[in-house]
């Protein structure tokens, strides 16, 4: 008897042992988020802890880490480092086009984020005025293929230009100290600089502005969709808390990313809330946008663009959370 009560003992450990350990196995050690200046949502969140909040319970931590760009959060993504990055919709088509497997889950803002800066003395009046000039410019990013987009409107080609392959802060940097013609710039850097430095916008077109995506990786969303859904549900509480306090979350924005408020304000107008959930909308602002990857060589050849859209937005998990 005594042994048969011992069988069954170890049995009932081992039994818990194994559910233990697929209950650690249903969840990330840590969940890896990024911020960036460009994404007011984020620095609500990362301000008021409220991702820190959702995952308490579970014991997971939360970690933050700083996206300087689109081109940082994506190379971000592809090496693992972190689970969720903002960036904007067109560079992610690039990076998923090139290979780097993720998943656009949710729309933390439809930005106009993006210009054509030049120094407030220039001569520089337009875009055909670039011609033969050296212009700064993030590769890998809108702001690059805003500037892209831009010239071959007007008939001109990026060797129409001299490209120098700056970082944001970087090129603003460039273009108050004389070193660039112009700069492809990037909110809240280019409102800065508006405001700082008086440079001007040459030219604006929301239209070429790509949305904010949040973007997971393949493999964090088929492993842990759940924790997938809640992130997302803390992304939309901040646009919602961001929708009805406007004047503090500029504040937040002012002092997470050390920028004057009058800075943070007009960044602010440059930004809209009101369509979370990736769909038809930003496919065809993707789709319309999709050509100068092709013409500029910066996909394979053979490259099908538009399905490659269509794999990376998915909207399934923000259409059960957002209401």
């Amino acid at each position: 008897m005594s042994r048969l009560l011992t069988r069954i003992a170890v049995s009932a450990l081992s039994l818990l042992a194994a559910v233990a350990t697929a209950g650690a196995a249903e969840q990330p050690r840590e969940i890896r988020v990024d911020y960036a200046y460009y994404s007011p949502p984020s620095l609500v969140l990362k301000r008021f802890g409220w991702l820190e909040q959702e995952f308490k319970a579970d014991n997971i931590p939360v970690k933050w880490v700083l996206s300087q760009g689109s081109n940082r959060a994506l190379e971000f993504l592809n090496s693992g480092s972190i689970d969720f990055g903002s960036t904007a919709g067109l560079a992610a088509v690039l990076s998923r086009a090139n290979g780097n497997p993720i998943k656009g889950v949710y729309i933390y803002s439809r930005p106009e984020w993006t210009a054509l800066v030049v120094p407030k003395d220039s001569p520089i009046k337009s875009v055909k005025d670039l011609k033969g000039r050296k212009v700064a410019a993030t590769k890998g990013t809108d702001p690059y293929l805003f500037l892209l987009r831009s010239l071959h409107q007007e008939g001109l080609k990026k060797t129409d230009i001299e490209h120098a392959s700056l970082q944001h802060a970087d090129g603003r940097t460039a273009l108050e100290q004389g070193k660039v013609d112009a700069w492809a710039g990037l909110d809240p850097l280019m409102a800065a600089s508006e405001i700082d430095a008086g440079s001007r916008l040459i030219y604006r077109n929301v239209s070429f502005n790509t949305y904010g995506f949040l973007n997971t990786t393949e493999s964090f969303s088929r492993q842990y969709p759940e924790h997938v859904k809640r992130v997302i549900a803390t992304y939309e509480k901040a646009r919602k808390w961001i929708l009805a306090n406007p004047e503090e979350t500029a504040k937040i924005v002012a002092e997470e990313a050390k920028l004057s408020l009058p800075v943070a304000k007009l960044q602010l107008t440059r930004n809209e809330f009101s369509n979370p959930v990736p769909g038809a909308e930003h496919i065809r602002a993707l789709k319309a946008a999709a050509p100068i990857l092709i013409e500029e060589e910066l996909v394979k050849k053979g490259t099908d663009v538009n399905k490659v859209i269509d794999d990376l937005v998915d909207p399934t998990w923000a259409k059960a959370i957002v209401r």
